[in-house]
């Protein structure tokens, strides 16, 4: 599925546009319709990918599969993780290190490299699930989606702290520890982990839904009403109604994805489609070595603040400059790539 390495491409560029804004620009999310928009699905899209391709029907599970998956995505996530996160702490922040390291661990954004350890931890959870599975013969959908329903039950935990202060706190001190695991983050992604694993494992049905007539029109106007609710309209902008908010990041990153399927001989026959895949397969590479080039530009957040909402200009400045960004990591990536030592443990390969 080429189109796939195009999607993760196009979604590794997102998240390097938002980085820009956020951390180059200085912007607030307030000030952008751009940045309130594309949070809605960007990294929701990310892990919808990761648990798409986590799914191999064809996989065995033994203990033996279970020990030699989970040992390797330790080293491929974690040693990764641990270099570069120490490296940038090292290099990029104006407080001394060690105060830099001890704020950055307090915090489940872990100075932006969160997203690795997260990552392992739903592989993981989702190993010993697949091998639970296999060992009691299970073949039907209920588990999983029993699962899922956990998942979304804990997510909405996130998003409703005045009912559940346990994961982030409400008006005071947040957990600790789910901060420190960065488990919280875990909790917010989960479900669309899952999503994409349920619609790789019902591939066939899934295909045949989406290629209905009546699917993606439902799937569209659902998606702009609720995001027009979360971003407009907040007509049910209430401590115990976050459904429109979930319900328009699973539309949303549907409809990308769809699209993305619907075009997959353009995206895998055309140069541009090319270059998405490139990127799409050097998304590793790319998340690690960002934060290293992101420049500091706080003139055009200031620009943005006085003249709010401008969704064209907010997002081709902040695209303009995450390309230029990605570019830089890429070359840096092949230089390092020249080392089959970095290759296997910087990169994973």
């Amino acid at each position: 599925m080429g189109w796939l390495d195009a999607l993760r491409g196009f979604t590794m560029i997102l998240v390097v546009t938002n980085h820009v804004a956020l951390k180059s620009f200085g912007m607030q999310i307030r000030w952008s319709a751009a940045l309130q928009f594309f949070l809605l699905f960007r990294m929701p899209l990310f892990f919808f990918i990761s648990g798409f391709l986590a799914y191999k029907a064809s996989r065995i599970w033994s203990r033996q599969t279970l020990r030699d998956l989970s040992l390797k995505k330790m080293r491929v996530q974690l040693i990764p993780t641990i270099v570069f996160f120490l490296l940038y702490l090292a290099m990029i922040p104006t407080t001394p290190f060690m105060p830099s390291l001890m704020e950055a661990l307090a915090s489940g954004m872990k100075a932006g490299y969160w997203f690795t350890l997260v990552l392992l931890y739903m592989l993981l959870t989702y190993y010993l699930y697949s091998y639970v599975e296999s060992r009691l013969h299970i073949r039907s959908w209920i588990p999983l989606a029993l699962l899922f329903i956990v998942s979304l039950c804990l997510f909405e935990t996130c998003y409703l702290p005045r009912y559940f202060s346990w994961a982030l706190g409400y008006k005071g001190e947040p957990n600790a520890f789910m901060n420190y695991s960065s488990l919280v983050e875990m909790f917010r992604y989960f479900p669309f982990f899952l999503f994409g694993n349920i619609v790789h494992r019902y591939w066939d049905r899934a295909q045949r839904l989406m290629d209905s007539s009546w699917f993606f029109p439902v799937v569209t106007l659902l998606a702009v009403v609720c995001t027009l609710e979360v971003i407009v309209w907040h007509n049910l902008r209430l401590a115990w109604a976050a459904f429109p908010h979930t319900l328009a990041m699973f539309l949303l990153l549907s409809m990308v994805f769809m699209f993305f399927r619907y075009y997959h001989e353009f995206f895998e026959q055309t140069h541009f489609g090319n270059v998405l895949q490139f990127i799409g397969r050097r998304t590793l590479d790319i998340y690690l070595l960002h934060y290293f080039f992101l420049p500091k530009l706080p003139m055009v957040g200031e620009f943005f603040r006085v003249n709010r909402h401008n969704f064209i200009l907010d997002t081709t400045a902040s695209l303009a400059v995450a390309l230029l960004v990605v570019a830089f990591c890429v070359v840096v990536s092949n230089l390092l790539r020249v080392s089959p030592f970095l290759k296997k443990y910087l990169f994973g390969r």
